[in-house]
């Protein structure tokens, strides 16, 4: 009976103690804005319990060109990162929004975070998934609850989404972020059909410098409304882009922080780059 009896409890202990851990599941959401089911993965801090559970902020998370939406939690080590860094008390518990804007066909399959033709991806981010993850996953709902961030392509998308909508977070966390670029006339018609072509010449038409660049007063004021820290590798070759902006904010009077670290364009320092950014988000929460 003594055996019966330990064996039931270490049963419940470990049952309790499965449930009550973090986790990220990959689900998915249909989309009519883009025709197609889009991927998103999404982790859930511990002892989260859908809908009845706690409201809980929420960070959106971007992967880079080439990436999906399995790239932070594969090569990014985002459970384990998060986790501890709720452990220590630097980060608040959050559900994390990572969806998938591309893959890594780059010139067969449309990358990138703006409207371009045939991929409404702004709208679809704004309309569908916004609204319908924050409702499944109970987080967000408001400004002071809502942050996002990103890598590469990742980083100037929202950078981008938070100058278009800075009613709608409270931090911008932007890792060697790509913010503008050079795109030339294309070639050939086939060229002009490239993806890769139109991402980077989606780039240029949603310059985050630019944007900047010709804010008026009352843009500028609610800019100002958004916590910005721009995060760049000294030897990574979007670090002027980083630079650039971070100045560009300075003339106009919005604070932004800028960090220029040891480092390259790869996953070593974007896996850096979240142990600041999770903190960043939290502190800026209400």
């Amino acid at each position: 009976m003594k055996r019966i009896i330990i064996l039931s409890l270490a049963a419940v202990l470990c049952t309790t103690a499965s449930f009550a851990q973090s986790k990220i599941i990959t689900d998915t959401l249909p989309s009519t804005t883009l025709g197609r089911a889009v991927p998103v993965n999404v982790y859930l801090p511990r002892g989260f319990e859908g809908a009845s559970s706690n409201h809980y902020p929420v960070l959106y998370l971007l992967h880079g060109l080439y990436g999906t939406h399995m790239d932070w939690a594969r090569t990014g080590g985002l459970q384990t990162v998060l986790d501890e860094l709720i452990g220590t008390g630097e980060a608040v518990p959050m559900v994390v929004i990572m969806p998938c804007a591309g893959g890594s066909d780059v010139h067969h399959v449309q990358n990138g975070y703006f409207n371009v033709k045939d991929n409404a991806y702004e709208d679809f981010f704004f309309g569908e998934l916004m609204p319908k993850m924050e409702a499944k996953y109970a987080c967000g709902g408001s400004k002071g609850k809502r942050a996002i961030a990103g890598l590469s392509m990742g980083g100037g998308g929202s950078v981008v989404y938070s100058q278009r909508h800075p009613d709608l977070f409270s931090s911008c966390y932007a890792m060697s972020a790509w913010l503008d670029t050079q795109v030339r006339e294309a070639r050939t018609p086939e060229e002009k059909e490239d993806k890769l072509f139109i991402t980077n010449q989606s780039v240029r038409e949603h310059s985050a410098l630019d944007f900047v660049d010709h804010a008026d007063e009352a843009t500028v004021s609610s800019l100002k409304t958004v916590k910005w820290f721009l995060d760049c590798g000294d030897d990574d070759s979007l670090m002027e882009l980083s630079v650039r902006l971070h100045l560009g904010m300075k003339a106009k009077g919005i604070k932004s922080e800028l960090r220029i670290r040891n480092g390259v364009h790869n996953w070593e320092y974007w896996h850096t780059a979240l142990r600041l950014s999770l903190p960043f988000a939290t502190r800026n929460f209400d």
